[in-house]
């Protein structure tokens, strides 16, 4: 397996691919982060981050999962790939574990979204005992999120750093093929801003599941549950959606 996992890695690296291991259970969690950070540590390069950890925002110790990863990855010298979601195993996690309201995630997710990108510690990612709590430099981020107010607030932390000179880290925004695509569509039309305007182009990524009808299945239930909040935003997608196919039909017609 390990022979197999490093030709994918050499091919994915060869044609500047990244790979994104998903998380599961907090039971297997601990091997899956080690097993994707040793990868981290032969392969990313800060202009060629090849594999990302998934970091689970519902989880309480999510915070201080990301900060000693951090510390890891400027004490040992490697570029560290970080993707975060809100969490799928609500009914099989302990309740502990969880953080006890939505707001507290959405919290977490935000707070951690801002550290990474703007390379700053803050109230939610703190750093290590042992740390100087200087950030690390060479990070890279994917956010996973169908949630529109997440994807904004990351949107004007980029269009900040873009509009003042500041440097900005590797960052894409990923939803699922079928799900939330006003949230892309909205992405997508920043590509065009006139130059002037100095807003940050996103990048922007469908995921379309592969593999068996069973596998396909219950990797989109989880992600179904995981996302259960949009039924709240039904009326908001209508009209986003309402109002794309409009804005495309006159781009057809070439109408103003």
């Amino acid at each position: 397996m390990d022979k197999a996992t490093k030709e994918i890695c050499d091919a994915a690296s060869a044609k500047q691919i990244a790979l994104v291991p998903s998380a599961e259970e907090t039971t297997t969690n601990p091997m899956i982060d080690a097993w994707t950070l040793n990868l981290q540590k032969i392969y990313n390069k800060p202009d060629n981050i090849v594999l990302y950890n998934t970091y689970q925002c519902y989880l309480k110790g999510a915070p201080a999962s990301l900060a000693n990863h951090l510390h890891q990855a400027k004490t040992e010298g490697f570029t560290l790939g970080v993707k975060l979601v809100r969490g799928a195993y609500l009914h099989s996690e302990p309740r502990e574990k969880i953080w006890d309201t939505i707001q507290d995630t959405h919290r977490a997710y935000d707070g951690m979204a801002e550290a990474v990108l703007t390379r700053t510690y803050n109230d939610v990612v703190k750093p290590i005992s042992s740390d100087d709590g200087v950030f690390p430099r060479n990070v890279g981020l994917v956010l996973a999120t169908h949630n529109a107010d997440s994807v904004r607030k990351a949107q004007a932390i980029r269009t900040n750093q873009l509009r003042s000179g500041e440097e900005r880290i590797p960052c894409a925004y990923a939803q699922l093929q079928g799900m939330a695509d006003e949230v892309s569509c909205e992405l997508i039309s920043a590509t065009q801003a006139k130059p002037e305007e100095m807003v940050d182009i996103p990048r922007a990524y469908k995921l379309t599941a592969w593999g068996s009808m069973t596998d396909c299945l219950n990797y989109l239930l989880r992600r179904a549950a995981e996302n259960k909040d949009a039924a709240s935003r039904t009326v908001e997608s209508r009209d986003a959606m309402r109002g794309e196919i409009w804005r495309r039909m006159k781009a057809t017609f070439n109408l103003a």
